[in-house]
């Protein structure tokens, strides 16, 4: 078997970063008239298509200005300018030396974790929608894990299409020297991670691939958002969900494993 992780959400959490870089282009390419709480962007990332924060941005954007009557056509948006003020606010002004929201994020998890992973013969790595630079940062720099398995936004097409995920799963079964086909479990933290596991599996249905939900930070704060998150998670194919990642134990993932297999 082998795992690979999300990462935003999973193993840092992006309600101050990330998202708060959606407020703030949202709202300033809305001439601060419309500013998007997090329970807006959790409504457009549940349609299972926005994993890419830049994009689901601009969609929030053009979804302000069409309530109020334009046309999307009408529109005129600048997706460059859009990536460029998101970056300013994520990223920092400062190219050499970041200053932005990333680095105030909260870690999920501490490489102790990863540590007792290798130590149960349990391949690991990554799958994410961020940038490389923004996922190195979090696992080397903050982590301090060693060359981990990675696949980034430039290096495959974004969810749910499954392609980084099999990626991720064809290195780690080379540097691992495994079967392709072996049990494929993917931790993620929205409808579209889950659904790139049913894509998995409609596309190379000989593998297990088995879903695990991971619920965000920021909606675990109330009872009736936790609940409602988590019932999205499994009707998108989640086959559990967790409140951290850490509760993702090797006898846990050996546990899952072992309940996807058929009976004989």
């Amino acid at each position: 078997m082998i795992i690979v992780f999300d990462i935003d959400g999973v193993i840092r959490n992006v309600g101050g970063s990330y998202r708060r870089a959606i407020m703030d282009t949202v709202a300033h390419f809305t001439q601060n008239q419309y500013r998007p709480s997090l329970d807006d962007i959790d409504q457009l990332k549940g349609e299972g298509i926005w994993n890419n924060d830049w994009e689901a941005s601009q969609e929030l954007i053009y979804r302000y200005f069409i309530a109020q009557g334009q046309s999307r056509e009408d529109i005129a948006l600048n997706y460059e300018e859009i990536v460029e003020f998101f970056q300013r606010r994520y990223r920092g002004t400062d190219p050499n030396h970041w200053n932005g929201y990333i680095t105030q994020e909260p870690l999920l998890v501490d490489k102790v974790y990863f540590d007792d992973l290798t130590a149960h013969d349990i391949p690991w790595g990554f799958f994410s929608g961020a940038t490389r630079g923004s996922a190195e940062y979090v696992l080397k720099h903050r982590l301090r894990l060693v060359d981990p398995v990675l696949v980034a936004m430039e290096d495959a097409p974004g969810k749910p299409d499954p392609t980084g995920l099999f990626l991720a799963r064809q290195q780690l079964t080379q540097r691992h020297g495994l079967e392709n086909n072996v049990p494929v479990l993917y931790v993620g933290d929205t409808v579209g991670d889950l659904y790139t596991i049913t894509q998995a599996k409609a596309e190379d249905p000989q593998t297990p691939w088995i879903g695990i939900g991971i619920l965000p930070p920021h909606v675990q704060t109330n009872p009736e958002q936790e609940e409602a998150y988590s019932a999205k998670l499994r009707a998108a194919g989640a086959q559990a969900v967790f409140n951290n990642v850490g509760e993702l134990t090797p006898e846990i993932i050996r546990q899952r494993v072992q309940n996807s297999s058929p009976t004989p």
